[in-house]
């Protein structure tokens, strides 16, 4: 029986570093106690103007080839998790595609908000165990929002950051790997954040632009209890499909939007807050790379064992979730 496992990892956050203070400086006002009370965040970093999402994939991806052992030329699949494209079309996997020479692969983007790298890990599993012809697997999350901020607000602009995490999957035939996922959307919250110009519903005109409707907008609040309720329950529902418990998981990574829904996640479990790896003190808030590169980080920091049971919870706007089990399958 065909079952996936990742055997290599990589992430990369853009160079130009932004702390807390250029916020300080910029708004006249005390964003830094806010941020790094309530957020976990001191710095974040932004792309250059000449950079782009496929810019910043390339290293991240390059670096999961290097550590899994294998090239480009390996792959029979890119998936790419981004809801901030190089174009609206074509798809950004496309680029990465050529980019990195992979002539034997397929590619496709896939957008579910910062759920994006969950969702892609599981619909690449799937391919292997499904399908023969898929052995190797390339999933990316990606995100380049600095470019769609929106400096009148400063909430939104001091939070966001860019950077990606990826991963590559391998088809086995051992018992260790992926092994169980679910999925929910609450879509009455679909107009309550996102970039709403730019699609079908509202081509970007000078008057859409003048108004800014380009740029990413939270034109209502979600509530502030929704992560904190649905991720527990995800957790319960994928660990209840292997019949294990909460304190059998060794890491939880989560989406890396608000530090206070982590740990009140973790403590609806009854689980120490460390269980969860954190990266948004370094890197902000990374949307769809967000949980790749704490993955990837935390690899760097060889916290991972083989055996390991990790859980992954992404949440994004939409509002979409999607949360899986796997064991790890070496050690790092």
């Amino acid at each position: 029986m065909r079952n996936a496992t990742i055997i290599g990892t990589g992430m990369y956050a853009p160079e130009r570093v932004i702390k807390n203070d250029y916020f300080n400086d910029l708004y006249k006002k005390d964003l830094d106690t806010f941020l790094k009370t309530q957020r976990n965040i001191s710095e974040r970093r932004w792309m250059s103007p000449e950079q782009t999402t496929s810019d910043l994939i390339m290293p991240a991806a390059q670096e999961a080839l290097k550590n899994a052992g294998i090239t480009a030329q390996d792959l029979d699949m890119i998936i790419v998790a981004t809801d901030t494209p190089d174009y609206l079309s074509p798809s950004t996997a496309s680029v990465v595609t050529y980019r990195l020479g992979a002539t034997k692969a397929g590619s496709f983007d896939l957008n579910t908000a910062c759920a994006g790298f969950v969702t892609a890990l599981e619909v690449a599993q799937k391919f292997i165990k499904a399908d023969e012809q898929f052995n190797h697997i390339l999933v990316v999350g990606a995100y380049a929002m600095s470019k769609w901020l929106n400096f009148d607000d400063y909430k939104i602009a001091s939070l966001f950051a860019d950077g990606a995490g990826a991963a590559v999957l391998k088809s086995t035939k051992d018992t260790k790997g992926f092994m169980s996922s679910t999925f929910y959307t609450d879509g009455q919250y679909h107009d309550y954040m996102g970039i709403y110009a730019g699609g079908s519903y509202k081509p970007v005109t000078h008057e859409a632009i003048e108004k800014k409707e380009h740029l990413l907008a939270f034109p209502k609040r979600i509530p502030p209890e929704t992560n904190g309720i649905h991720w527990p329950r995800l957790t319960q529902i994928v660990l209840d499909k292997i019949g294990k418990k909460p304190d059998d998981v060794a890491h939880f990574f989560i989406t890396q939007f608000n530090v206070q829904s982590i740990y009140e996640t973790m403590d609806k479990l009854n689980l120490p807050r460390d269980r969860s790896h954190y990266i948004m003190d370094k890197y902000g808030y990374t949307g769809s790379a967000s949980i790749g590169m704490c993955l990837a980080d935390a690899v760097r920091q060889h916290k991972l064992k083989k055996g390991d049971l990790v859980v992954m919870l992404g949440s994004g706007g939409g509002m979409s979730m999607a949360a899986l089990t796997l064991e790890w399958g070496y050690n790092t």
